[in-house]
């Protein structure tokens, strides 16, 4: 009878421990989610002024004995050349504008590849790239590909498909310390991307998968053949009906 009454008083007293625990918990969870959701919003109107990925490539350069270097200029959606948005989404994510943020037959290719052995594929659209670099650390964890789901889910939901390309054509890594369309162009043609021609802009695009190893200053076979499918996926993505 004793043991049975100590076990109740132990029962109890684990009770408030739990409760407590769970509130911590719950805190959390809605503090973020209130926060990440204010954040989504705010940039939508706010220009990101500066990525996790470039903080991470800038302690890098620096611990190779190299100078910081972050080359980037925003553009804005409208003022960028057509064909620098239509080479990015031949190359990257050729049903953007149809979509909710998520290609999954690309997405069972890539887990059917990836799950034969074969060399690792992402299948990430535009969307996921735009949230994973604004909001986001690099990274092939399940853990990041979660708050990858959910962060495109909000740029999804709050952002217009313009705003979304427009992100991610300003931020994204194309070159050692170069990101987004403006600094490429200006690194590799000497002109802004608002004058990029066809050609030009396919070049670029070429490189996304790995812009720190290919470059469109010295473009390999291989590179001047992802070059050609893209300029070959242009003339068929007809116009960008955004």
């Amino acid at each position: 009878m004793a043991k049975t009454r100590t076990n109740r008083a132990k029962s109890k007293a684990k009770h408030p421990l739990l409760k407590k625990i769970t509130n911590i918990v719950t805190k959390i969870f809605l503090y973020f989610l209130l926060v990440s959701v204010f954040w989504v919003i705010a940039l939508r109107f706010i220009n990101p002024p500066i990525t996790l990925l470039m903080v991470l490539r800038n302690i890098e350069r620096k611990a190779d004995g190299k100078s910081f270097k972050t080359e980037k200029k925003w553009v804005k959606f409208e003022d960028m050349s057509d064909n620098m948005k239509r080479a990015a989404v031949s190359a990257e994510d050729q049903l953007f504008l149809k979509h909710i943020g998520f290609d999954m037959k690309a997405i069972e290719k890539a887990f059917a590849s990836n799950a034969k052995g074969k060399k690792v594929k992402g299948g990430s659209t535009i969307s996921q790239q735009t949230a994973k670099n604004v909001f986001l650390w690099p990274g092939r964890s399940w853990i990041r590909k979660g708050f990858e789901a959910y962060f495109t889910l909000l740029i999804e939901l709050f952002w217009s498909k313009e705003r979304i390309l427009e992100v991610y054509l300003n931020v994204i890594e194309m070159g050692d310390g170069i990101y987004g369309a403006e600094a490429a162009a200006q690194e590799y043609y000497g002109k802004s991307c608002t004058k990029l021609t066809r050609k030009q802009a396919a070049l670029i695009a070429s490189c996304f998968p790995n812009p720190r190893r290919w470059t469109p200053k010295n473009a390999t076979p291989y590179i001047r053949h992802r070059q050609y499918l893209i300029l070959r996926n242009m003339n068929r993505l007809g116009p960008l009906d955004f």
